[in-house]
């Protein structure tokens, strides 16, 4: 067999296998190459649109370091990588990437200068709205579907989120409660998550959210849970998240971002989403009265 031939052989054959195997040698790959990796994963519109000296400006690497990563995955060139992305784009709706609108979006932010709060209320609102768009287009109906067979099948369902992701936490926990659904929050009150977290048995679920700059408390906890056999449902912001390789689940979520603050608008819209199509599967079946 040729080497070229070799390299088809070794190559993944859909996106979603070369996303996976990304996710899975990501901590192989060099500084540079995980660079590449985060890119490749998060702007798949420009992997299928851009050129290969387009992909390196965003991407801030040399064109020889994307063709280095294609080669690492099996493929000849970039070229022959790009292909998937193209492949995909073709079998949906033609729009523009979410981070290409973020773009747009953040030029025309900037050149307003000062803004009345009128002003900050329109950036906010505008920037959510790409958010939950993006959100519609990118959670598949399949993991929803599981997501809301995991809580019902659980004994019990323990939520971790701490600082920025806490919101999500704790309404998670308050409205699974109100739908009959034993649901603990893993708050860390008095110090004491490391004992909380160890209620958990293996029949039970753990919803852990973390997004850049992960928690190292939070990423523990997915750690000892997944040693408890417990499954896990990850609400994040990449698959490279650090709690993302140890779930079962993982809903990567783009939280809209204005003037370097975040928002969490689309985390929330998931996680109602979760608890109210949970509670009408329950109602389904006749069990919540």
């Amino acid at each position: 067999m040729t080497l070229r031939e070799l390299a088809v052989a070794s190559s993944a054959k859909t996106l979603e296998t070369l996303r996976g195997d990304i996710v899975r040698r990501y901590e192989e790959l060099s500084p540079r190459l995980q660079q590449v990796a985060k890119y490749v994963l998060e702007n798949p519109n420009d992997m299928a649109l851009q050129t290969l000296a387009v992909i390196a400006e965003r991407c801030e690497v040399q064109p020889s370091t994307i063709v280095r990563f294609a080669k690492t995955f099996g493929y000849e060139g970039a070229s022959d990588m790009q292909e998937l992305f193209k492949d995909e784009m073709l079998t949906q709706a033609p729009s523009p990437s979410y981070a290409e609108r973020i773009r747009q979006f953040s030029r025309r932010a900037g050149a307003a200068g000062a803004l009345a709060p009128q002003d900050v209320m329109h950036e906010f609102a505008d920037s959510n709205i790409l958010a939950l768009e993006h959100l519609k287009s990118s959670v598949r109906k399949a993991d929803l579907e599981r997501a809301v067979e995991m809580i019902a099948g659980a004994s019990a369902v323990y939520i971790v989120g701490l600082r920025r992701s806490f919101p999500v936490a704790s309404y998670l926990a308050y409205a699974l409660r109100h739908v009959d659904k034993r649901a603990y929050l893993l708050d860390g009150v008095a110090g004491m998550l490391a004992e909380q977290s160890t209620m958990l048995t293996s029949k039970d679920l753990l919803i852990a959210i973390s997004f850049q700059p992960y928690a190292a408390e939070t990423v523990e906890i997915v750690g000892s849970t997944r040693e408890q056999k417990a499954r896990i449902i990850a609400i994040t912001d990449s698959r490279l998240s650090p709690i993302a390789a140890a779930s079962d689940l993982v809903f990567e979520i783009k939280d809209a971002e204005v003037r370097q603050f975040r928002s969490l608008t689309a985390s929330l819209c998931l996680a109602q989403s979760l608890v109210i199509s949970y509670a009408f599967d329950m109602e389904k079946r006749g069990r919540v009265r």
